[in-house]
């Protein structure tokens, strides 16, 4: 395998190309929506897109993003783009963490630190990792896929490829979203290489029902949340896992439209009272439509929704784990399960539910995501 460093450099013409299609975006006739009951306020994105074209600094952003050691490689005839940063601690633990949709490698760059050199941050430098962040095959740096097939178990068997050629002989997965399935195949196909998976999405059989008679309060509540997505937050979902390269079109010519497909997810699943910046600022949630944006993998990102569909490798189809699991529980995550309930499905070493955050965790609460995955790998470590 031949890895090569990486510099993100996107062209001028392409910042000056995005910056005229958002001033000649034709909004929709609609009214105020502030609940977002109908979808993304049309107002909030106005002045998003308003902010993105004339205040938003990507070249900052990307001096930002480029201090960190990226290299891509070729692997079973795609492109994997990742961020390699090691510890200076010699006994640090290797990591694979990997992002789902619609997020990106952006959504590390506040964990980084602390994980790889604690010393330095406050913590005890027995907790140090070797972290390796991918963006994962048709996303972002990765750049878009060129043939069907990348579901997320062949994904899976990519990162192990890659983790073998960066000399890591044992290692840890993390990962949330479509990063939580990857992780969890990787301890289906690298078992004698993966010491233990963290998630911080915790799929589940869909009806607790089914699993328990005695459901608790808290399930109750869960099976709710559950059902509420379903019902009201999945139709991305089904479009992405039946008509990507429909959606696909729109999503790749108009960036007022690509994001507010993202956006909404950002409003939906972090942990705030109606205000999406009480989690994330403009900036970080603008840098994380760019990278989808300038690197035009809005569709091949949209595929893996249609992969996974149409394999059977979507999270909670995926065999049992028998690798030790940490399970990080989420306020605003789509599924909460309780630890009964992620029993079925992981070999749960660890489980904690946090008072705090959602979906995209060390993007929206890193210091709690830090502790959390510290505390998991910790009870490995002694082991």
């Amino acid at each position: 395998m031949r890895i090569e460093p990486f510099t993100i450099a996107v062209p001028d013409e392409d910042i000056a190309d995005l910056r005229v299609r958002l001033r000649k975006t034709r909004w929709p006739q609609t009214w105020a929506d502030p609940s977002w009951a109908y979808g993304v306020d049309t107002d909030f994105l106005r002045e998003l897109c308003s902010y993105w074209a004339d205040d938003y600094e990507w070249r900052y952003h990307e001096r930002v993003l480029n201090t960190f050691a990226q290299f891509r490689a070729e692997i079973d005839g795609t492109n994997v783009h990742f961020l390699h940063m090691q510890s200076p601690e010699a006994d640090a633990v290797p990591l694979v963490m990997t992002h789902g949709w619609p997020g990106s490698v952006v959504e590390f760059t506040k964990v980084i630190g602390p994980l790889t050199n604690p010393r330095a941050h406050g913590g005890d430098p027995a907790d140090a990792f070797h972290l390796v962040c991918p963006s994962i095959p048709g996303f972002g740096f990765s750049g878009p896929t060129a043939e069907p097939g990348w579901d997320t178990r062949r994904v899976a068997a990519a990162l192990a490829e890659l983790m073998a050629n960066l000399g890591y002989d044992r290692y840890g997965a993390q990962g949330g979203d479509w990063g939580a399935s990857i992780a969890i195949w990787l301890g289906h196909v690298d078992p004698e290489h993966v010491v233990g998976v963290h998630l911080n999405t915790v799929a589940t059989e869909p009806n607790v029902h089914e699993a328990f008679p005695d459901i608790t309060p808290d399930e109750e509540s869960a099976l709710a949340r559950l059902e509420r997505y379903i019902s009201e937050g999945a139709g991305y979902g089904a479009i992405q896992s039946t008509r990507p390269n429909t959606v696909g079109v729109a999503l790749d010519d108009s960036p007022a439209g690509l994001c507010a497909w993202i956006v909404d997810k950002f409003f939906d699943w972090s942990d705030h009272d109606g205000d999406v910046f009480d989690s994330f600022t403009r900036d970080e949630i603008l840098t994380d439509v760019s990278v989808y944006w300038f690197t035009r993998t809005a569709t091949s990102a949209a595929r893996i929704y249609y992969e996974a569909a149409h394999s059977g490798t979507i999270a909670y189809k995926i065999p049992r784990l028998e690798v030790p699991t940490g399970c990080a529980i989420y306020p605003a995550e789509i599924a909460t399960p309780s630890r009964r309930w992620a029993e079925r499905r992981y070999n749960v070493a660890h489980y904690e539910r946090l008072d705090h955050g959602g979906h995209f965790a060390a993007y929206e609460v890193p210091e709690l995501f830090v502790d959390n995955v510290r505390s998991f790998y910790r009870g490995l470590r002694r082991a």
